[in-house]
């Protein structure tokens, strides 16, 4: 698992004129073929080695022969307070806290991955575009990591439904791969309740419930969905 401060050959780019946090969508990205998983769930072994990814669920959002990108969707990101957050990035003054909608008051923020934990990224409902910035992953999901989508919520014209990621996980070409057939992941589709549910801690053993296994024998299961 890459835990290093290069985004990963997958696709996606630095959008221009972000700033810190920003990504965006190049042709042909996160396309589903190949027998790639993006736009699927990775649900984590007991076998797995990484303490970072102990028990983890992760949404990704691009694999392809170049690497692999992803976002935790299982792991609160401790005291990090979402509207506390758009106080720092000066989206907001301090005194506007209390006049949140109620989507932006409800957001959840995660700790994507062990990958650039200084960058947000936002994964959404596919109710909500921004032209150059978002990046369709499937029918229902998307990621935009630009400062506007922030502003969009705080201001009640974001997306239904939304999760804040700080960080991602990323994986060099064909790690995935290996890391699969070595039993360290298994995989599953995607929903978006189990994207954006409310209830974090309950993730994990709901993603296995939908594979159809038993996490007592998960140590003997093999790596593949």
């Amino acid at each position: 698992m890459s835990s290093g401060n290069k985004t990963p050959k997958t696709g996606i780019r630095k959008a221009a004129g972000t700033g810190s946090a920003g990504i965006g969508p190049t042709s042909g990205a996160a396309e589903s073929n190949g027998g790639y998983l993006d736009g699927q769930m990775l649900v984590a072994m007991p076998v797995m080695a990484d303490e970072r990814f102990a028990r983890s669920v992760i949404y990704l959002c691009a694999h392809s022969a170049e690497g692999a990108m992803g976002i935790i969707v299982n792991r609160p990101a401790g005291s990090i307070d979402f509207s506390e957050l758009l106080v720092q990035l000066r989206i907001i003054p301090d005194a506007d806290q209390i006049k949140l909608p109620h989507t932006a008051e409800s957001m959840k923020v995660l700790k994507g991955g062990p990958v650039e934990t200084g960058r947000g990224f936002v994964l959404h409902s596919s109710d909500f575009f921004i032209a150059e910035a978002t990046l369709p992953i499937d029918d229902d999901i998307c990621l935009t990591a630009t400062l506007d989508i922030l502003k969009a919520i705080a201001a009640g014209n974001g997306p239904r439904h939304a999760i804040l990621a700080l960080g991602y996980a990323g994986w060099a070409p064909g790690q995935l791969e290996s890391e699969i057939q070595d039993n360290g992941w298994l995989h599953c589709p995607a929903d978006p309740d189990l994207v954006f549910g409310a209830d974090v801690e309950e993730k994990y053993g709901r993603a296995l419930r939908k594979i159809g296994i038993d996490p007592g024998t998960l140590s003997t299961a093999a790596g593949h969905a």
